[in-house]
């Protein structure tokens, strides 16, 4: 025993006094442009000396000299072993660069921080989560070449957008049942007919990841139906670096234009605010000229980051990124109605040549300051402007009852459209110690959407010549409408870990937390209507210059008179504006429970109740006294969410969940909003409907960057609302809980599929994604309960319907061409995507009329990109090469009767960016 003892001692004394070398480097992403890749672990073969690479890239380890192997890993990447020999007092550097490709899930044991930005690591989040979400990247968006948020939820399951707007459809169920976040807090909308921001003005240079949530849990607002969108906002890893982007486009329907003329008096940025007129004793308006544009279109962005070190661990990383663009549209060889009655005569307009120009802007603007206190506190500050507007100059010529009955009438609508938004928030990350983790942020948001001075003008012509008929005060106006929106919001968390197992994790996590917000909205409105006198009604008039007409000089000599909701130039509440405020209160707190019941089923149970509170004040033209509504709701939200882990590589998930949709403002406002072929108007009497909901999802995922899945999804929704056509002299659209329930019910599959991949050397790759959905929506139609429950009556052509916005069939393809070459310094990508959508409900048949749908359409888009160096990059994109005519119909027994059809030209692209 002694000599053992002895032998011991002096083979610890020879490894205390060995002589050592040091082995360091840097640690980079070699699909994300040789980015430092952080948290990666850099190990000795055989050993226990490892570290994990810091925020730079950067490791050091200190190793007894001789020869070794160093294993470089990181989760949802290849493993590298690099053999190496280091002498006495020698420092060897070794740098190495890490891909995703190829990697088994199964192989992947080691548990860091994901980058979250590839689509590798993203699947792997998916796999590993019990919550039931899906989540596009960064990455996935640029091979895409998806500019713009809205655009990029379409490349997921069960996800359509509206044309001609970013109103996305989650399973059939349009803005009403779905939410919008940023970073986990709420967000406002730009729109006054809207519960939800418009997407596209979120462009994805600013996005890390998109994630959205289709089955609900109680950490987020009841006020779900079909899904909940988050947008994760970039931040700063990795080494400093300044980059430029910049690009131009056309549209070739905007190019072939004979003549691209907009209203006078807007600039190029989408800056412009005009004010409403202070008095109508004299004509104060904008300008009603034409102007010539060159409709060619580009941007132009600036992004950087840096970080400094604060301390021993503190770090403070800073990203910024501005950027403008512009966009040219066209929609061309169109026409309209405002519908036909159940005998296919028409109601009172069938406009046979529609045609839409318009020019879009966009400014954003993002900060991120983030501070890692130490391992265990981080704080950031994210700080968002953007600033997007909208032109238009639509045309519409043919009919209008009782006033051109030969079709030799022109409606004209010029409308510019500003929303300016600011979100500001604080959010905290605290680690006490392995069991216990607080989460909080802090949000202010406001938005300014303005729509100043829009301008309807209705002509005859009378051999080859206009005249200004002015049948009703209406048919000329300019309309004023500005809304106010602000927001506070709040959200904290508190996990708690327990019930550790033999291996040291832990099998449960309970999760206490609030969510509140308070928002309130202005909404004002001023129509002046300007009606022309006898004689002058049959003078002669030139559309591309109204001013001609419209001015001082002959409104003082009474050519025309103008009035608005309230009165003439002698009233003096002339100016009194249409208005309505909104106020929404939500205090909500949880309880969620998560446990790992076996080493193959975990399982989550979420308690919430909410208190919910929402007033509406109006005075407007169909209320001139002004008159209020509200309404107190308490919610009790259970939700249940389980994953079965049939395998190391195949998961089976099950939700159920109870939820709720509101109201909005503008549903409940007692409040008018023309448009040239509908009329829509609020109803105070709306109220909420309940939703319950189940999932069942089945997945598998064959390697790092493939994942195939099958689901299968039911909603039941009492009290569904829906717009619809309500009995009026004028076809007017409203608000209404339509019956008593609807059912949702569906199928979806997704596949993410490598076809060919060569290997590391010299490597080429092909790529391949469908995801698909089937969906059957029905709900129940009562008229009886409609005329009982609320001051309008309904006539509805059937009993039943399918919901509006539902297609039964959705479909995203796409299969994508890697080749990288001189160590990953160079590559050439290109993709082909497809995506359609089947027939959609877009309005209830009522009356007699039956239903208007929208047809179905299919795009397809090719996106090129190369990297030409490691500094300057080069991108193609043509989309929509297919260039359908874009259709919505009314059905009827005699066939289908055409509203609205247009096309809207190729879009092509070219970009440049260099990164320094």
């Amino acid at each position: 025993m002694k000599l053992k003892f002895l032998v011991t001692a002096f083979l610890f004394t020879l490894v205390a006094f060995a002589q050592k070398g040091t082995v360091t480097g840097t640690i980079t992403d070699k699909d994300m442009n040789n980015e430092a890749l952080s948290f990666a672990t850099v190990m000795i073969k055989g050993t226990t000396i490892g570290v994990n690479t810091d925020e730079q890239g950067k490791y050091s380890l200190s190793v007894p000299e001789g020869n070794h192997v160093l294993v470089v890993s990181f989760l949802g990447y290849e493993s590298i072993e690099i053999p190496f020999t280091v002498k006495a007092n020698e420092t060897k550097i070794i740098d190495q660069g890490l891909g995703s490709k190829g990697v088994e899930l199964q192989d992947v044991v080691i548990k860091v921080e994901q980058s979250r930005q590839k689509e590798s690591a993203l699947l792997v989040e998916q796999k590993k989560a019990v919550d039931i979400k899906q989540t596009i990247g960064a990455q996935e968006l640029s091979r895409k070449g998806v500019s713009d948020v809205a655009t990029a939820i379409t490349k997921t399951t069960g996800i359509t957008k509206q044309e001609g707007s970013g109103n996305i459809y989650v399973r059939g169920l349009g803005d009403r049942y779905n939410s919008t976040t940023m970073n986990g807090l709420p967000i406002p909308s730009n729109d006054p007919e809207k519960k939800n921001i418009n997407l596209e003005i979120f462009p994805t240079d600013i996005v890390e990841l998109v994630s959205i949530d289709k089955v609900y849990n109680g950490k987020m607002y009841g006020d779900f139906g079909g899904g909940n969108v988050d947008i994760v906002s970039k931040d700063f890893k990795g080494k400093s670096y300044l980059k430029i982007d910049m690009s131009t486009s056309a549209n070739t329907n905007a190019v072939s234009e004979k003549n691209f003329t907009l209203q006078k008096g807007y600039n190029a940025f989408g800056f412009s605010n005009p004010s409403n007129p202070s008095t109508i004793k004299t004509y104060e308006f904008n300008t009603l000229q034409l102007e010539g544009k060159s409709p060619y279109s580009g941007s132009f962005g600036l992004s950087g980051g840096k970080s400094f070190n604060i301390g021993s661990e503190g770090k403070l990383s800073l990203f910024a990124t501005g950027s403008f663009g512009n966009e040219y549209t066209s929609r061309q060889n169109g026409t309209a109605k405002n519908g036909v009655n159940g005998d296919a005569s028409l109601i009172n307009k069938n406009f046979e040549n529609y045609s839409s120009i318009g020019y879009n802007t966009n400014t954003t603007g993002l900060a991120n300051i983030g501070y890692k206190i130490n391992r265990n506190h981080k704080l950031s500050f994210n700080s968002i402007f953007i600033n997007s507007s909208s032109q238009t100059k639509s045309e519409y010529y043919g009919y209008i009852a009782d006033l051109a009955n030969d079709g030799n009438g022109l409606i004209r609508r010029m409308q510019y459209e500003k929303n300016t938004l600011f979100i500001n928030q604080l959010l905290g990350e605290h680690t006490f110690n392995d069991r216990i983790k607080a989460t909080w942020g802090l949000g202010r948001n406001t938005i300014d959407g303005d729509m100043p001075d829009r301008v309807t003008n209705t002509f005859i012509k009378t051999n080859g010549q206009y005249q200004i008929p002015s049948q009703s005060r209406p048919d000329n106006n300019r309309y004023f409408q500005r809304l106010t929106e602000e927001e506070n919001v709040a959200n904290v968390a508190i996990d708690y870990k327990f019930k550790k197992d033999a291996n040291g994790d832990f099998k449960g996590k309970l999760t206490a937390g609030y969510n509140g917000r308070s928002k309130s909205r202005t909404f004002k409105a001023t129509q002046f209507n300007l009606k022309s006198k006898s004689p002058y009604t049959s003078m002669f008039v030139d559309p591309t210059n109204l001013d001609t007409f419209y001015n001082q000089q002959n409104y003082a000599a009474g050519y025309f008179e103008i009035f608005t909701y309230t009165g003439g130039k002698d009233d003096t509440n002339a100016l009194l504006p249409q208005k309505y405020t909104g106020d929404q209160y939500i205090h909500g707190g949880f309880l969620t429970s998560e446990y790992k019941f076996s080493d193959k089923l975990t399982a989550s149970l979420n308690l919430r109740t909410e208190s919910i509170y929402q007033k509406v004040k109006w005075k407007t033209q169909l209320d001139p006294i002004g008159d209020k509504d509200d309404f107190d709701k308490m919610a009790f939200l259970p939700s249940l969410v389980m994953k079965y882990e049939l395998n190391e590589k195949q998961n089976l998930r099950f939700g159920a969940s109870k939820t709720y949709t509101l109201p909005q403002f503008k549903e409940r406002a007692l409040f008018v909003y023309e448009d040239v072929t509908e009329v829509k108007i609020g109803n105070p009497d709306l109220y909420p409907s309940d939703n319950y909901n189940i999932d069942l999802k089945w997945e598998m995922f064959p390697k790092s960057e493939e994942i195939i899945s099958i689901g299968a999804f039911g909603k039941y929704i009492k009290n569904p609302i829906n717009e619809i056509t309500i009995a009026s002299s004028t076809n007017d659209i409203s608000y209404v809980n339509t019956g008593n329930k609807g059912y949702v019910a569906g199928i979806e599959a997704e596949f993410r599929k490598i076809l060919f991949d060569t290997g590391e050397n010299n490597s080429r790759k092909i790529t391949a994604g469908l995801n698909a959905s089937y969906m059957y929506t029905t709900q129940d139609l009562d008229g009886k309960k409609v005329g009982n429950e609320t001051r309008y009556e309904v006539n509805f052509s059937k009993d039943k319907a399918a919901f509006t916005g539902a297609s039964p069939l959705l479909l995203n393809a796409d299969i994508s061409f890697l080749k990288e070459w001189n160590d990953k310094n160079n590559n050439l990508s290109a993709t082909l995507a497809y995506s359609y959508f089947s027939d959609r409900l877009y309005a209830i048949g009522t009356n007699y009329k039956g239903d208007q749908v929208d047809k179905a359409v299919g795009s397809l888009d090719f996106i090129l990109k190369s990297k030409l160096n490691k500094n300057l990059g080069l991108g193609i994109n043509a989309k929509n090469l297919l260039n359908p005519k874009i259709r919505r119909v009314q059905e009827n027994d005699n066939g289908d009767v055409t509203l609205l059809s247009y096309t809207k030209g190729l879009n092509l692209s070219l970009g440049l960016s260099y990164q320094f």
